[in-house]
């Protein structure tokens, strides 16, 4: 497909163009419509009950953003405390604990989500995100090997919660934004709040938490015990928050009208329809993912060994600051993407964000010395990956396929970035301890490959991610299209799901 801007495309499925306003055939008509064409159609909810999607989606990933991100600062107590326990093997498990959790727990409800429904998806990600948080904090053993143990086992169960949160709540927040044109025209924008943002700003609590905790307690060493099982606590709050939302939560439009619930799915004509999305997101988000994870979660670390005289605190307080560089990106790269389009600014993003890692990898020695300018150019290293692929990616992997199977294609693209944090941190963890000698030489190397990973990224998302409709109406009607082409026989819309009392639907659908 050309590079066309995706304003200009709004009839446009992922291969290729596809009228789906005209009145259809008989045989299309009777095949396509199978179980809905009877009903009415259904009104838009109220702008009030839109943006509570919205924002109750926004509340969740920003809940994942700081659960994920608080071990890399808490690490580095719990090395002060357990110093035998916690070695470089367990220090990784940890770390990756909580994202193969996650990679369980997006294929999982990746599924649960399309059959069973939303809603469903989001009550039961929720009850065991906050299990894995409550036995991460009570976390305790006959020794301490046995404690590290246990808190590996519970963050992976709070990683199954977090992940599932991927495909609830992008599946979910793309179909409330379908509610009107108006939501359509800045999706862009509204997801990069909802999806970057938030996820930045659970990053910075999850320094700046630590480090108040620490200050608290007036830097006691013998006290790092309630700082650690205290942080790991707070991270409860903002999903017990919303759950009472979420018991109540509305069913969406697109879903009402186009899900495939508790039926069979096609999954090879829909391999053969949409390899290239496919393909391409589930590429780029890998990428982003290889190199943002291990450098968000191990800020502190490289903030500690490029400044090893520092105290814990400080050590904290640099690592916060330098999460606060990850909330310029979204603003950025969300009005890009409205403008200019998703995969224009996801390939721009990682360009950018390549250029600056080959300057820092290839005069870390002499920016190092420097110590403000590596903590603002590293910051901006994390900025621009969170203009680019940061605020596009879960947008994208959410528009680009349809409603009946957004939930799974969702879960199995997430479930392939999480899979690249798995390995890059893995990968960044030997490279620091590689060059445990020569510090700024690991870092320095880290910073080129990682830089190396951006300039592919660029290179698939601007060549194989393609240009999408913003009307999820306009690819579910090519999907019932093409399955009934190809002989598929399909019952679509959700009849059964009741929404709650006082969901106002006081719009005319648009």
């Amino acid at each position: 497909m050309s590079a066309t801007n995706e304003s200009e495309i709004q009839a446009t499925a992922p291969h290729g163009p596809v009228e789906v306003k005209k009145p259809a055939s008989d045989k299309d008509e009777a095949n396509v419509e199978t179980g809905s064409i009877d009903e009415p159609e259904k009104g838009s909810y109220s702008k009030l009950s839109v943006w509570l999607m919205v924002l109750f989606s926004g509340l969740a990933i920003g809940s994942d953003g700081y659960n994920a991100a608080v071990i890399g600062n808490l690490q580095l107590m719990l090395k002060v405390l357990y110093p035998d326990a916690l070695t470089s093997d367990m220090s990784s498990r940890l770390s990756n604990s909580f994202l193969i959790g996650m990679i369980i727990g997006m294929l999982f409800f990746g599924v649960i989500v399309d059959q069973l429904g939303r809603k469903t998806g989001a009550v039961a990600t929720t009850v065991l995100l906050v299990l894995g948080i409550a036995l991460s904090a009570a976390a305790n053993g006959t020794s301490p090997q046995g404690l590290i143990w246990m808190l590996v086992i519970a963050r992976g169960v709070a990683g199954v919660g977090a992940g599932g949160e991927y495909p609830v709540s992008g599946a979910g927040a793309a179909e409330a934004t379908d509610e009107s044109g108006a939501y359509r025209k800045h999706r862009g924008f509204m997801f990069a709040m909802l999806a970057t943002l938030s996820a930045s700003l659970g990053y910075v609590w999850a320094a700046l938490v630590p480090l108040l905790l620490l200050l608290c307690v007036s830097r006691e060493e013998g006290k790092y015990e309630i700082v650690w099982r205290t942080a790991f606590a707070l991270g409860a709050i903002p999903p017990l928050g919303i759950f009472w939302f979420r018991i109540r939560m509305a069913v969406a439009t697109a879903y009402r009208n186009s899900s495939m619930r508790k039926q069979k799915v096609p999954y090879l004509l829909a391999l053969k329809r949409y390899y290239r999305p496919l393909i391409g997101v589930a590429s780029c988000w890998f990428l982003y993912n290889w190199i943002s994870i291990p450098f968000g979660i191990f800020s502190s670390t490289i903030i500690a060994r490029s400044n090893a005289g520092n105290s814990l605190v400080k050590n904290l307080g640099w690592g916060c600051l330098i999460n606060c560089f990850y909330l310029p990106g979204p603003f950025i790269g969300g009005v890009l993407s409205d403008k200019i389009g998703r995969r224009k600014t996801m390939a721009l993003g990682f360009m950018m964000q390549a250029v600056l890692g080959f300057v820092l990898g290839g005069a870390m020695k002499q920016i190092q010395s420097i110590f403000p300018l590596f903590i603002v150019l590293y910051g901006i290293f994390l900025t621009l990956g969170e203009v680019g692929p940061g605020s596009t990616v879960v947008l994208t992997a959410s528009e680009c396929f349809p409603t009946s199977i957004r939930g799974q294609m969702m879960g199995f693209i997430s479930a392939c970035s999480k899979a690249g944090a798995a390995v890059g941190t893995q990968v960044f963890t030997a490279l620091l301890n590689n060059y445990a000698s020569t510090p700024e030489k690991g870092d320095q190397v880290a910073f080129l490959v990682g830089s190396a990973f951006a300039v592919l990224g660029a290179l698939v998302a601007f060549f194989v991610i393609p240009d999408v409709s913003r009307n999820l109406d306009d690819d579910d009607a090519a999907w019932k299209v093409y399955l009934a082409d190809n002989g598929w026989d399909a019952h679509w819309g959700d009849t059964e799901t009741k929404d709650p009392a006082g969901v106002m639907m006081n719009r005319a659908r648009d």
